[in-house]
């Protein structure tokens, strides 16, 4: 039996400790659809709210990120000037996109470089794997890309007999265990040590047979094992943070060093980018060299800043390829109240402060970009109707932390409003009509005083259905509520109740 990269699920005499848990190992799989699989949010958000070690592991990994970020970002005496000129950047490339990248396609090229353009992930898929086949490789190594998780090529070269290697722990991590990454910056995140110390055990064939849970011992044995992979690798794939339209420079950040080796020792590169990611100069990168290490690991700047120009001989990869990659942006390019959900820079700031994610994790959200940008960026992309809007509480958090100020929370009301037209159904007017009945009741209720008195006593009668103070379920169209929220027991008397009762004992 193997994994999905062929890699073996098990290994005869070796395994996770007596103590593990049966499922240690027990991976999500890799879906058809990266942007779209698994349960729906509510009931995937239940399932996740029972796993006890879950919590625990994104509990722990949340507030120590949340904890760094806070401490340097304080740091910076102009850190809302910095945002602001982030989100104007990120904004003038929106409207001036399409000239932007045809300024970056012709700089590249320029360079020795060589740009497709990839319509959807079918096509980035294509022309990933026919390049990789003209070098008559069957194995490749990768950087950690958000937008190849998006495409599925991990699976689509899979299907062509090519093993591709994921070099970020990790994404290691994730892949050897047959898993899909639970969050942008810190894929594994749903891991704790000796979970990865089981993994590495069953699944990677080179582990140390004494294997501890040693932090410094787990990155060794990965480092040893991908060290061979590096050396022994004629082809890398990489993502990109950035591209300068008007160099032609593209730009990886990374905290390991495993980028820095893929981007240096073989001998062809191809880096697939979303379209989004242009900055329009050189000097623009400025901004969000000090944007983005803070927002996302709580340092003041990356360990690792690889950038690369097209093609230098005698000095690093001698082919280069740049995917451009659509699938999907030119809609939410389109969508005047989304579009801004383009803007982001995957710092994941937003995860880590969101108390949604905080309790379900990543795989709750059924897409590669979980969290709050995930929740307004998959249904645009996919243009699907979906139940992530409502993934939030709306406390405006991830607007506070978010380095290109996005305002996620009044994306979500908006996709939230256009899920209830979707829903009304084609007479177009079904949610209007109920909105205006409840409205018309209230307005009657509230319009006279002993009427109001009366209706604010009603509450109270659900006290009987509450169990330890909590009510969990409730008939229509009060199970519209409880079907995904818990309801607070009423209080015994109203304010009004109270007051008068107060008065009468002076």
């Amino acid at each position: 039996m193997s994994t999905f990269l062929g890699m073996p699920s098990a290994r005869t005499g070796r395994g996770p400790s007596p103590s593990a848990a049966p499922d240690t190992l027990a991976g999500v799989g890799r879906p058809e659809d990266p942007l779209h699989w698994g349960a729906s949010f509510p009931d995937a958000a239940k399932a996740a709210l029972d796993n006890d070690q879950l919590r625990r592991n994104l509990g722990k990994a949340t507030s120590t990120i949340r904890t760094k970020r806070a401490r340097v970002v304080d740091e910076v005496p102009d850190w809302e000037a910095l945002r602001d000129t982030g989100s104007a950047v990120k904004t003038d490339v929106m409207a001036r996109l399409p000239e932007l990248l045809e300024e970056l396609e012709r700089n590249v090229t320029a360079r020795g470089g060589v740009v497709h353009w990839a319509r959807d992930a079918a096509e980035a898929n294509r022309i990933v794997a026919s390049l990789v086949r003209e070098k008559e490789t069957d194995e490749v190594v990768k950087v950690k890309s958000m937008a190849t998780q998006e495409i599925g090529l991990n699976e689509a070269l899979a299907e062509e007999g090519i093993a591709a290697v994921e070099t970020d722990l990790a994404e290691l991590i994730v892949q050897l265990a047959d898993d899909m990454p639970s969050h942008i910056l810190v894929p594994a995140i749903h891991r704790n040590r000796t979970e990865i110390r089981d993994i590495f055990l069953e699944r990677m064939a080179d582990a140390p047979p004494d294997l501890t849970d040693v932090p410094r011992e787990l990155a060794m044995a990965a480092r040893a094992h991908l060290r061979r992979k590096f050396l022994s690798a004629k082809v890398a794939i990489s993502g990109a943070n950035f591209a300068v339209a008007d160099t032609g420079t593209l730009a990886v950040v990374e905290s390991e060093g495993n980028g820095r080796m893929c981007l240096t020792l073989p001998e062809t590169l191809i880096t697939v980018m979303g379209i989004e990611k242009l900055v329009p100069t050189f000097d623009d990168l400025e901004v969000f060299l000090q944007l983005l290490p803070r927002s996302s690991t709580g340092e003041r700047m990356n360990p690792y800043t690889s950038m690369w120009t097209g093609v230098t001989p005698g000095d690093g990869p001698q082919e280069f390829h740049l995917v451009l990659l659509d699938n999907g942006r030119t809609k939410v390019l389109a969508d005047e109240a989304g579009r801004s959900a383009l803007n982001c820079i995957r710092c994941s700031a937003c995860l880590n402060v969101c108390p949604v994610y905080e309790r379900v994790g990543g795989h709750a959200y059924g897409s590669v970009y979980p969290g709050p940008i995930g929740a307004i960026l998959t249904p645009q992309l996919t243009g699907e109707q979906s139940d992530l809007p409502y993934a939030s509480t709306l406390c405006g958090a991830c607007y506070e932390v978010c380095p290109v100020k996005i305002d996620i929370p009044s994306i979500l009301v908006e996709l939230r409003a256009r899920e209830v037209s979707l829903t009304a159904g084609s007479s177009g007017d079904t949610a209007d009509r109920v909105w205006s009945a409840a409205m018309k009741a209230a307005s009657f209720a509230m319009a006279d005083g002993a009427r109001f008195r009366r209706a604010a006593r009603v509450p109270r009668l659900l006290r009987a259905i509450s169990r330890n103070g909590v009510i969990k379920r409730l008939p229509f169209p009060g199970s519209l509520w409880t079907r995904s929220r818990d309801l607070m027991e009423p209080p015994k008397q109203t304010f009004r109740d109270w007051w008068a009762g107060r008065e009468e004992q002076r």
